[in-house]
């Protein structure tokens, strides 16, 4: 049974059939709707060659609205409708209709071109077709396909099928091709379809609006040109003896592409929409024209220009407006030009920030002239993101993506993406493009074209085409300068990565603001009751491991310390010194934690942590410990003994910590002194914004005066603390746009880039950074007479930090200053120079690399061993890759040695493979990673750091990372191991048989 939702979808579209049937071209459109099963498109394909389109449009909503549904069915036929083309049914389907006085305009106008098709098939098709093209009357498939018939069938047939595809389009086509016949010198066409006699190509018709610049949809439909409506009226057609039945098929406009058209529409198109994600989802402005204030303008004009540049504006100054208008310009002008145009929106590898771009700011402003993609880790793409860039103008993206795809192109192996496929990138937050960041990999394959683009001229030979660049950014920092001149140095490195012509900043003075800045120092407390007995428990831990620590505890020259005593613990398999070291870390933690947030939260992690090493020295079978060494026991007691007194401690509000009252005290003047507050509070761990969130949303007092709190964190799985995923910070952000949450308490993850609406006030908890940041952060107070507060916590030193920030940013502006005051030429003399330093450090770089894997050791000279219990566990021989990615062992040798576990707290299913469990070390419980299955065949996937590496006989120390370790493994041969499994199971079962 069909939810009501599905049936009132099932109504619209049943309502709107016959509209439907005249606007669906049913071929393109087939290419973009994946719900239809083969076998109907097959016959729906059949019945288009045999009856025509409008016939074939009906078995196609027949075949759509045909139940059972599947999930989003309504959705995909929307945005298939979009991507196909057919931009009016997807108007119609989605409440976007003009008045009824402007359709049956329109459907008069439709009317008056079938009564003069005769005369209009006269034309210059291949004029008319492509100013048709270039003012967005017809797509690039439309084009291709006017341009075979034209080829084929002549001149007169191209025009015929030109009047079909423009005759589909939303209201407001009519004055465009007025405006087009005249300007194509048909003047005789042009007066006939109701222009006013005796213009010419140099005259002004005032009543015909610029094409480019009328809005589309509805509004366009409200604003079509005088001159237009007046040709188009009913009367006037009835009084020459012209019908208004639109649904007269007997010069049927509507009907598709002729049969000899039908094997260019199955051939590959670089320019076809694509139908793998929506394209026109976003609840965004519809009016397509982007105002800009002066300085948006000012700091624009050069790109404008066609020059690289990095804009460089205060977060909430319409960084993201200013690079859809150079965007939108750019097409516009390679469009005028008869040259195709695509440009890549790059991303800080944030998948909620794609999300961003795409919905609010690129596709409401370019969908109605240009295709617009996004394509982040999150999309379950159904074709290649090489196909997503051939199919469309305008392609948001992670950064990574393209990397990955640009390397493929380099590498030979596939069809990757190549630079010069693409005329424009925009890079925002571009002061990440520095060395290790993939921007950085991005640009040097840029930098390296334009090197040898010089040496090609030289040699009178045509250079490689390469894009132009737009950098975004609100700060580019000073890279940790001390002094003015590094800072230069640093932000020239920046522009030189970028190869930018100039770095554009200007204070948009009224528009913006400063926040209120605030700073909340906080006393250490009087009695600090539960820190002692932690303190405590760590000095019995330190006798006991025989160490001597030199520094505060939970400061983080400890956790350096700390971190340090385990990994020469676990190198020297020294199980008393590394067991105690991991204990130490989280009782740190634990402490840290307590200054932080809750006494309670605190107790709760270090309880938690103490039931999970229990549980895991556990078998599930027995109660007994099973391979706890003295040390274990010790440690397991230790906690035992003082977790009572913790439990009570925790649960008495006197000894809290001053940063909370300090917090406290804030939100409640904050929502107090306002009618409307709404804010941040951003914070260093996962799990102190989880249990801020909690703690205000569990306050009586914050609740009296309307906090709505809720967290934001990060998608990666680095942390203990489960990740949000990118649908759940999404959701988060919604309600916080929408009002429904007032109170975001978030980590890093939405200090850069994410579209923040305007908020009251923004509070640092404990957290400081770089200047970077701290401009970003700044930059979130965007409403007016907004604050900025700093609160201390214990052993963060943020008022320190907060001050040597602010003296970077001062330092910063005056570095950009005298950047901007440089002549041109000395400018350009300094960003050659740091080009040619990171082209030739590239080229050492690879040079010493390949020589290191020359080098390379034989696999079988690498040994593994148990981190936890120091056993052998395999050689590098019995270790292999899959996807140059995931390093397995699939020895039966090595099955015997682990036990598996599932995975409860997080389930990640990716395309090819799956991982729903760990696997441990059967005598100690040591996590070796995970097992995966991999296209049906369970593998043991092993994480490096969880085992003591030796090669050659030498421990390799800090050998946390595969890539870290410079052996080629051999490469895992699924077809073999496929067919070994199923020979052994083959025998097993016949062994069973003879038994039975």
């Amino acid at each position: 049974m069909a939810s009501p939702a599905d049936e009132t979808c099932e109504r619209l579209i049943e309502d709107f059939r016959p509209r439907l049937r005249q606007h669906i071209v049913v071929e393109q459109l087939l290419d973009h709707l994946d719900l239809i099963r083969s076998d109907q498109r097959e016959q729906i394909r059949q019945r288009a060659r045999a009856e025509g389109n409008i016939a074939a449009a009906d078995l196609l909503i027949n075949a759509v609205t045909g139940r059972p549904h599947a999930p989003g069915w309504f959705r995909a036929f929307v945005d298939a409708l979009s991507n196909a083309g057919c931009d009016y049914a997807a108007d119609l389907m989605q409440d976007n209709l003009p008045k009824p006085e402007v359709e049956e305009e329109n459907d008069s106008c439709v009317r008056l071109i079938q009564l003069l098709s005769p005369s209009l098939v006269e034309m210059k098709t291949d004029d008319v077709g492509l100013h048709c093209f270039s003012e967005g009357l017809i797509t690039q498939e439309d084009s291709e396909i006017i341009k075979a018939e034209v080829t084929s069938r002549g001149s007169r047939c191209g025009a015929r099928e030109l009047l079909r595809c423009i005759v589909r389009g939303r209201p407001g086509w009519f004055s465009k091709f007025l405006h087009i016949l005249r300007e194509t010198e048909h003047q005789a066409l042009y007066e006939l379809t109701g222009g006013s006699p005796g213009s010419d190509k140099q005259g002004t018709d005032e009543k015909l609006p610029p094409p480019r610049d009328e809005p589309a949809g509805s509004e366009a439909a409200t604003e079509t040109s005088p001159a237009a409506s007046e040709s188009c009226l009913s009367p006037k057609l009835a009084a020459i003896g012209v019908t208004d039945d639109p649904q007269d098929e007997s010069t049927d406009l509507y009907e598709g592409p002729s049969a000899g058209s039908e094997q260019l529409l199955k051939s590959p198109d670089p320019s076809q929409p694509d139908g793998t994600a929506p394209a026109a989802a976003a609840g965004g402005p519809e009016n397509t024209d982007i105002g800009l204030r002066d300085y948006q303008m000012d700091v624009a004009r050069p790109a404008l220009e066609g020059k690289n540049i990095i804009i460089c504006l205060p977060t909430g100054s319409g960084k993201t407006r200013v690079a859809v208008y150079i965007t939108r310009k750019h097409l516009d002008g390679r469009r005028a030009e008869g040259q195709p145009g695509k440009v890549v929106v790059l991303s800080v590898n944030k998948i909620p920030l794609v999300e961003q771009h795409y919905s609010a700011e690129f596709l409401p402003f370019l969908k109605h002239s240009y295709k617009v993609e996004r394509v982040s880790g999150d999309c379950q793409l159904k074709i290649s993101f090489t196909e997503i860039v051939k199919k469309n103008d305008v392609i948001i993206c992670t950064a990574q993506i393209l990397e990955n795809f640009l390397e493929r192109s380099n590498k030979g192996e596939d069809e990757g993406v190549n630079l010069s496929d693409l005329t424009l990138i925009v890079i925002d937050e571009c002061h990440h493009t520095q060395k290790g960041d993939v921007y950085n990999h991005i640009m040097m394959r840029y930098l390296r074209q334009k090197s040898n683009n010089t040496k090609l001229k030289k040699e009178q030979k045509e250079p490689v085409p390469l894009p132009q660049i737009l950098g975004l950014t609100a700060s580019p920092g000073v890279g940790g300068a001390t002094k003015l001149e590094k800072a230069e140095q640093h932000i020239l490195r920046i522009c030189a990565n970028l190869d930018a012509s100039k770095i554009m900043t200007r204070s948009p003075g009224k528009y913006k603001k400063e926040p209120r800045k605030i700073t909340l120092t906080v006393e250490d407390r009087k009695e600090d009751p539960f820190g002692d007995v932690i303190k405590n428990i760590m000095n019995a831990i330190h006798t006991h491991a025989q160490l001597s620590p030199s520094c505060d505890l939970g400061s983080q020259n400890y956790e350096q310390w700390i971190v340090e005593k385990e990994r020469k613990a676990a190198t020297g398999e020294d199980h008393k010194v590394r067991v105690c070291a991991e204990y130490l870390r989280k009782y740190s933690e634990g402490l840290n934690l307590s200054n932080t947030i809750r006494m309670c939260d605190a107790f709760s992690f270090l309880n938690e942590y103490y039931e999970k090493e229990i549980k895991r020295k556990t078998s599930p079978d027995e109660e007994q410990f099973i391979q706890i060494t003295e040390t274990e026991r010790f440690l397991f007691n230790l906690f035992k003994e003082n977790k009572e007194e913790l439990q009570r401690l925790a649960e008495n509000p006197h000894y809290e910590n001053d940063s909370l009252s300090k917090l406290k005290s804030t939100i409640l003047h904050e929502f107090s002194s306002r009618e409307e507050a709404r804010g941040i509070i951003f914070t260093k761990t996962r799990r102190s914004a989880i249990a801020l969130s909690q703690w205000i949303q569990g306050n009586s007092k914050c609740a009296d005066i309307g906090v709505k709190a809720s967290y934001v964190i990060g998608g990666g799985a680095q942390s203990v603390v489960k990740p949000m995923t990118s649908a759940e910070q999404k959701d988060v952000l919604t309600k916080f746009r929408n009002g429904d949450v007032n109170m975001l308490i978030a980590t890093t993850v939405a200090e850069e880039g994410l579209d923040i609406p305007a908020c009251n006030f923004v509070i640092r908890y404990g957290l400081v950074t770089n200047e970077i940041s701290m401009v970003q952060a700044e930059g979130r107070g965007r409403a007016e007479d907004s604050s900025y507060t700093v609160v201390d916590v214990k052993n963060s030193g943020v008022t320190e930090k907060e001050r040597v920030n602010e003296y970077r940013k001062i330092m910063m502006d005056k570095a950009i200053d005298k950047i901007r005051a440089l002549k041109q030429e000395d400018y350009e003399k300094r960003i050659y120079e740091f080009q040619f330093q990171a082209i030739t450090e590239e080229k050492v770089r690879k040079k010493k690399k390949k020589q290191k894997e020359m080098k390379s050791e034989n696999p079988s000279d690498v040994k593994f061993s148990c981190r936890g219990c120091s056993k052998h566990v395999c050689t590098g021989e019995d270790i292999q890759i899959i996807e140059n990615m995931h390093r397995v062992n699939v020895t039966s040798q090595f099955s015997q040695l682990y036990i598996q576990r599932e995975n409860t707290s997080l389930q990640e299913r990716l395309i090819d493979y799956e991982t729903n469990s760990f696997i441990e070390c059967k005598d100690c419980r040591q996590r070796w990673g995970a097992m995966m299955l991999y296209r049906g065949i369970e593998c043991p996937c092993l994480h490096v750091k969880n085992f003591v590496v030796t090669l050659s006989g030498k421990k390799i120390a800090k050998c946390t990372e595969w890539k870290k370790l410079a052996v080629r493994f051999s490469a895992f041969d699924y077809a073999e191991y496929a067919s070994n499994m199923t020979e052994s199971s083959d025998e097993e079962e016949e062994e069973e048989e003879e038994t039975e």
